[in-house]
């Protein structure tokens, strides 16, 4: 039985590599070998990757393809995307190219606001908690002048703060609410380092203040820090054209639009179907933040709480049919960076975004929801159409080829052979094991 190890972080690579092979693998030497074939032979690349997280042993690749023909606002993108799921790409492209001779995708910044809290308890009279806060508030900014005051000259900073009253949702908890504008960088680090600093001084300010009483002035920082709920960092992407241009015939267009229309209202109401509608979205959402090192997971948090603002969980993209006009649209909380953090570390990482022109975080907001818009459409043009395995299994043939071992040879006569036949995991399998006895 394997017992726990003391002092794990300060062994060398090769250590950590040989107490984990010796002590969880089966074939050390293979598990050894494969570990240190992904690693970057150029050892400053290699190193620079060793001290993005702790206790690191090897790099995990994820493929990095490109969507091009992107369209937005008149200006022509070929969009990084990192990720594992076969098709995400292609539908991607697809869409791009769909909507590049149909006007292409247009996007508005509705908000650039982000959000950190500090949750205390108080035990006391409000009133006298709200006059105090009146009193303090200024205090509050001046004493983070020394953490804002690059943002500041920036543009950026800190926009307000605000006393709220959480004691119907639970006893005694109040907070400060407070909001920045952090400009191109995430802000993460900035937002954190501001509210520790209004804690400290909102909890020494407190215990000087001479109208509350002894048990009034002992307030209870539970914890300070950001939310990645964004609602009011918000980006829209839309596209649009006349009914009559989404395909060549007529009569398939008005039961096209209609049909996509009839989806996205499913998905408007029922949360199994919007559940995986808006996974969709996410494919073409996190592909991209992953390829230009933002925080995917916060985004997702943050992204299905707003598919939850309402108290149910819906569809995050519309669409409409105006005065024969095709209109599909979305709205997406997106707090962002292209500055700080992997941006300014991660080779890959810089090189998406001089792909990307070197964007802007409200360029790249609007980029990441043309992707997430292109990805819900081609999914949902699938869906009422030809249906989703016809085009996924074709684009994922491979990775089964792959599993069977196939030669470049059968994987070149498979990839004929299914170009007009179905191909589903049973029927590429009876497919390779027919050409191998033949």
């Amino acid at each position: 039985m394997t017992t726990p190890i003391e002092g794990f972080s300060k062994l060398t690579k090769d250590e950590k590599i040989d107490w984990l092979v010796t002590n969880y693998t089966q074939d050390q030497e293979s598990a050894k070998k494969l570990l240190k074939r992904y690693w970057n032979t150029d050892t400053v690349v290699q190193k620079l990757h060793d001290e993005f997280i702790e206790n690191t042993i090897s790099n995990y690749y994820l493929p990095l393809g490109i969507a091009p023909n992107f369209l937005i606002n008149d200006t022509l993108y070929a969009i990084p995307m990192a990720i594992e799921e076969s098709s995400v790409v292609a539908a991607a492209s697809k869409a791009a190219k769909f909507w590049l001779n149909r006007g292409g995708f247009k996007t508005t910044i509705l908000g650039t606001e982000k959000i950190g809290q500090v949750h205390f308890i108080f035990k006391g009279d409000v009133e006298k908690l709200n006059n105090f806060f009146a009193q303090v508030k200024p205090k509050l900014i001046s004493d983070t002048s020394a953490i804002t005051k690059n943002m500041n000259k920036r543009g950026g900073g800190i926009s307000n703060i605000i006393l709220l009253d959480k004691t119907s949702k639970l006893e005694n908890y109040y907070q400060l609410h407070c909001t920045f504008e952090t400009l191109d960088a995430m802000g993460a680090n900035f937002i954190n380092s501001c509210i520790e600093q209004f804690a400290t001084t909102f909890k020494e300010e407190a215990q000087n203040h001479n109208v509350f009483s002894e048990i009034e002035k002992d307030i209870e920082i539970v914890m300070s820090i950001l939310s990645n709920y964004v609602p009011n960092c918000l980006v829209r992407a839309e596209v649009s054209c006349p009914v009559s241009e989404l395909s060549t015939d007529v009569e398939k267009s008005n039961a096209f639009a209609k049909k996509m229309i009839q989806a996205v209202n499913i998905a408007k109401v029922e949360p199994h179907r919007a559940v995986t509608h808006n996974k969709g979205i996410m494919n073409g959402v996190d592909a991209v933040i992953l390829a230009t090192g933002n925080d995917f997971r916060a985004v997702e948090a943050g992204v299905h709480a707003y598919a939850a603002r309402n108290e149910s969980y819906t569809s995050l993209t519309d669409a409409s049919i105006e005065n024969g006009v095709f209109k599909f649209w979305i709205e997406l909380p997106l707090a962002l960076g292209t500055v700080g953090g992997l941006t300014s570390l991660h080779p890959l990482v810089k090189l998406a975004l001089e792909i990307l022109n070197k964007p802007s975080a409200k360029e790249l907001m609007q980029i990441v929801a043309v992707a997430g818009l292109a990805q819900n459409f081609a999914a949902v043009r699938s869906l009422v159409t030809t249906g989703i395995q016809q085009g996924h299994m074709k684009m994922h043939l491979m990775n089964i080829l792959n599993q069977l071992g196939a030669t470049t040879e059968e994987k070149t006569t498979l990839t004929n052979h299914f170009k007009n036949n179905a191909a589903t995991h049973s029927a590429v399998v009876a497919a390779f094991e027919n050409l191998r006895k033949e």
